[in-house]
């Protein structure tokens, strides 16, 4: 019997289509994106939104998210690119990687909020709504990494350990063949914390913006121990890795923003609505989207049940 001693790494990251390179890092992104506003849409319409929303606050969101996460990645890793022999026009080549998910969801809750606003959603309980799907987008995007041959830890003999070609490894663990697969790590643990999300949501009826502060303290628990086991070049403070610092300043807030909204009920939000379909032009709220506290609708799971379509529903 055969044992897997290691996990392989894909020999090629990018398929030639004629003229055309399909890389699988696009693919694993765009991959996420779907999922996330699939899972969304069934959250959102069963919170009392309308279908269809989701798909049109993504049109502004995932622009926003890009850029931002480009942004983000340049500004905190500028060597490549505007260090000595770096390439500055390289800043703009979002598909061969490159993406921090800080920038991401900063600039992509920019982009909601651009589109809420235009809508008449309130933001909080948009977010609450793609939180899961937020995570789930992750671990699939982490599949881009793996596929590159990037952004894996130090070196390991563990049974799960994985295998980096040559061109691949840090010159100072050259003659090492395998090392902590962060991108699973961390494929797992959004998997996990998506799960955690939903119960919560469903046995504490989370609203307000909670689902989506869980979601964000869940996630820089995980990317704290994980960015601790990568090996990529990152810019330092102290010595410390500077998206290190991020998680835990980000995380706290997040925590922060749960506690002190805890107790409070979740905000019934009514689009289905005959006069659901007249937004407000001036970008502040329709008629069928003002946001209701209500602490006596009956408790569902947020993913698929149908109970908070209007107040007073069934």
């Amino acid at each position: 019997m055969t044992v897997l001693a290691s996990i392989p790494s894909p020999s090629e990251g990018v398929w030639e289509l004629g003229p055309v390179p399909i890389r699988a890092y696009a693919l694993s992104i765009i991959a996420g994106i779907v999922l996330a506003c699939w899972i969304t849409e069934k959250r959102w319409v069963a919170r009392g939104g309308r279908p269809g929303e989701v798909l049109d606050i993504a049109v502004w969101a995932v622009p926003f998210g890009i850029i931002g996460g480009r942004i983000y990645h340049v500004v905190t890793t500028p060597q490549p690119y505007f260090g000595e022999g770096g390439d500055p026009l390289k800043a703009l080549a979002i598909w061969e990687g490159g993406l921090g998910i800080w920038g991401a969801i900063a600039f992509g809750g920019v982009g909601a909020w651009i589109a809420c606003r235009r809508m008449g959603i309130p933001l909080p309980a948009f977010a609450d709504a793609i939180a899961p799907g937020l995570l789930v987008a992750q671990a699939v995007g982490r599949l881009g990494n793996w596929f590159n041959q990037e952004l894996f830890g130090g070196p390991t003999d563990l049974p799960w350990g994985l295998e980096i070609d040559p061109r691949f490894r840090p010159e100072a663990y050259a003659d090492v063949a395998t090392f902590h697969p962060t991108f699973l790590y961390e494929l797992l643990w959004n998997l996990a914390a998506a799960a955690v999300v939903v119960w919560a949501d469903r046995r504490f009826r989370l609203g307000h913006g909670r689902a989506f502060a869980l979601y964000v303290a869940l996630y820089c628990t995980g990317r704290l121990w994980i960015e601790l086991l990568r090996t990529d070049p990152a810019n330092e403070f102290f010595g410390i890795r500077v998206n290190v610092f991020t998680c835990i300043v980000v995380g706290l807030a997040a925590l922060a923003y749960l506690v002190a909204l805890r107790g409070r009920p979740r905000e019934v939000v009514d689009r289905h609505g005959d006069d659901a379909d007249t937004d407000a032009s001036d970008g502040v709220g329709g008629a069928g989207s003002v946001p209701v506290t209500s602490a006596d609708t009956p408790a569902g799971d947020g993913a698929g049940d149908d109970d908070h379509r209007r107040p007073g529903g069934p």
